[in-house]
């Protein structure tokens, strides 16, 4: 009997037991009706009894030949392992590798060698992350890490079938230094790339300037109006100017038909062009021409020439020690003859020194 049956059967009885004395109270029964009522409760305890008995078993369990034992749950076993190198695309480039290796052991035949479970686990582990880490760049070590995390979350058999494996808290970075090298070699490749581009871009625009705009003048007019469509006019005023750029552009001359249109040189190189090689008057030496004759009255007009190149007004006050510094220039340079043309040249103008004190002078400067 069970401990429900029992306790279903005394509840039953109890409670029945206290309607009827409440009944027999209530109704004044005789005492004769107590001994009958007690009997009644005690068939009615037995009934109940009787009702709430379970059914027999048609086969015992004791006599089954598997009894409905639970298994216990498989024992898995773990451990931890930190900073292992593993490779990455770029060779010299490791990433250190940390996680928690989990692992189970697989049922085999009883003939079959021992073995060490952790061992095997740490290795199907680090060779299915080794395959992953090794198709990525160094440089993305955070998203490897998510990877690992997916590739790794799941128990799989070894190669040998031994064992099953995964792991967790998986952790993957890279060494602070080569962050460093990656982050450098990242700026120089960066600055490589816009200096070629810079490269590339102005090549193009000498191209696109010497090979097509300037080929000629005709290209160089088209050119220009094509920027300036609303200027004809003006493409005419310029044409002696693109004459030019064409010209020098393809070092050649202007072409003859395109001559007069080109604005002749300023002075005084003017000569120069035309076919006369003198030099302006300020560079030509003291006995070039009749004007610059020392035995001549007339005042040197290559001199004037000269300080009026330099700024110098007949009244400059300036001008006395400027022509003191040109006698002791001559004087280091040996130009005796300079010196003399000088003197009598600015001798109204410039107090009168003495022949030694200028020899002393001439070693200073």
């Amino acid at each position: 009997m069970s401990s429900g049956q029992r306790t279903m059967t005394l509840f039953v009885t109890v409670i029945l037991g206290l309607v009827l004395v409440i009944l027999g109270l209530s109704a004044a029964w005789p005492l004769w009706a107590w001994p009958t009522t007690a009997a009644l409760l005690l068939v009615i305890a037995l009934v109940t009894h009787r009702v709430l008995a379970p059914e027999p078993e048609a086969f015992p369990r004791e006599f089954r030949p598997e009894p409905d034992l639970q298994f216990p749950e498989p024992q898995r076993q773990e451990q931890r392992i930190a900073h292992v190198a593993l490779p990455s695309s770029v060779a010299d480039y490791d990433f250190s590798f940390s996680a928690t290796v989990r692992w189970l052991v697989l049922e085999t035949a009883e003939d079959a060698p021992y073995i060490n479970p952790a061992g095997l686990a740490v290795d199907a582990v680090l060779q299915r992350a080794r395959v992953v880490t090794a198709e990525q760049p160094p440089n993305r070590s955070a998203f490897v890490q998510h990877q690992l995390d997916g590739v790794l979350g799941m128990m799989r058999p070894d190669s040998g079938g031994r064992i099953m494996a995964m792991a967790q808290d998986v952790s993957l970075n890279l060494p602070e230094l080569d962050r460093e090298r990656l982050t450098k070699l990242s700026n120089v490749r960066k600055d490589e790339d816009v200096w070629e581009h810079e490269r590339n871009y102005e090549r193009s625009k000498r191209a696109y300037l010497g090979d097509d705009v300037l080929k000629d003048t005709g290209t160089a007019v088209v050119w220009w109006l094509s920027r300036n469509d609303k200027e004809v006019e003006g493409a005419v005023d310029h044409i002696g100017l693109l004459a030019q750029l064409s010209a020098a552009a393809n070092n050649e001359s202007v072409a003859p038909v395109f001559e007069h249109l080109v604005s002749p040189p300023t002075a005084p190189y003017a000569d120069v062009r035309a076919g006369h090689h003198s030099p302006p008057e300020w560079e030509q030496p003291p006995d070039w021409g009749a004007a610059t004759s020392s035995k001549g009255a007339g005042p040197d007009t290559s001199l004037d020439s000269f300080l009026a190149w330099f700024g110098f007004a007949p009244a400059d006050p300036d001008l006395d020690l400027f022509a003191e510094r040109l006698i002791h220039l001559a004087h280091a340079h040996g130009k005796s003859d300079i010196v003399d043309e000088l003197r009598r040249r600015f001798a109204p103008a410039r107090p009168a020194t003495d022949d030694a004190e200028e020899t002393t002078a001439e070693p200073e400067e």
